[in-house]
């Protein structure tokens, strides 16, 4: 989707797939990911996500990257905290604590942005974008994270004709097109949720899975 869409889409405040509360699947499934206590976490298209704040509570840095002002302006007033901040190539980084939030674009991020990132959480990145920013998004950003990183990575799996994303649904078979080249993959988890989103059952969807998948740089 073109940055505008979702620079739209935030000062609309139509923003249904922001949580309020940390992802159940990511409390779930982090321990698998074996990442020690203090590591940084990158968090792509963070939005004002909850689970950057739960990584943070747990002692993990955080990196995010976002782009709308919208979201980070909320973020840091919904918290409660006054940022530090400085400008780069790469936009301004706010950094309150054990969070630094990027306003600026992920794509123009560079390896040395990511060099301290030992693992990345992705569950509302991937599926936010159609099929042709998907490769660009895997094969350039993804690309730039460290040797050894790991990564948790949430999708959704449904009829494509049945509904236009965002969200997108990524099958299997993507994913491992997408990282293989790359990264080992494990799916972690497949759960049936369509009973509990009824907007996707008023859109017609017939079918809606969530995947988990855990991710290690090759």
């Amino acid at each position: 989707m073109h940055p505008d869409f979702w620079l739209q889409r935030w000062q609309d405040n139509q923003i249904g797939f922001h949580q309020d509360k940390p992802t159940p699947l990511l409390l779930k499934h982090w321990p698998a990911v074996g990442m020690p206590v203090g590591a940084t976490v990158f968090v792509p298209l963070a939005g004002k996500s909850l689970d950057m704040v739960w990584f943070a509570s747990q002692g993990y840095r955080v990196l995010g990257v976002e782009i709308s002002p919208v979201a980070i302006k909320q973020f840091l007033s919904e918290h409660g905290v006054v940022p530090e901040f400085r400008d780069t190539p790469h936009g301004t980084h706010y950094t309150a604590g054990n969070i630094e939030l990027i306003h600026g674009d992920a794509f123009a991020l560079g390896a040395d942005d990511l060099v301290d990132c030992a693992a990345a959480f992705d569950r509302a990145a991937l599926i936010a974008l159609p099929p042709d920013l998907r490769r660009r998004y895997v094969h350039e950003l993804y690309a730039r994270l460290p040797q050894r990183c790991r990564a948790l990575l949430i999708t959704l799996e449904y009829p494509a004709h049945e509904k236009q994303g965002p969200p997108f649904s990524v099958p299997e078979a993507e994913v491992s097109e997408l990282f293989g080249r790359d990264w080992d993959i494990d799916v972690l988890e497949r759960r049936d949720i369509l009973e509990q989103q009824p907007g996707f059952v008023a859109e017609g969807v017939t079918r809606l899975e969530t995947v988990v998948y855990r991710l290690n740089r090759k």
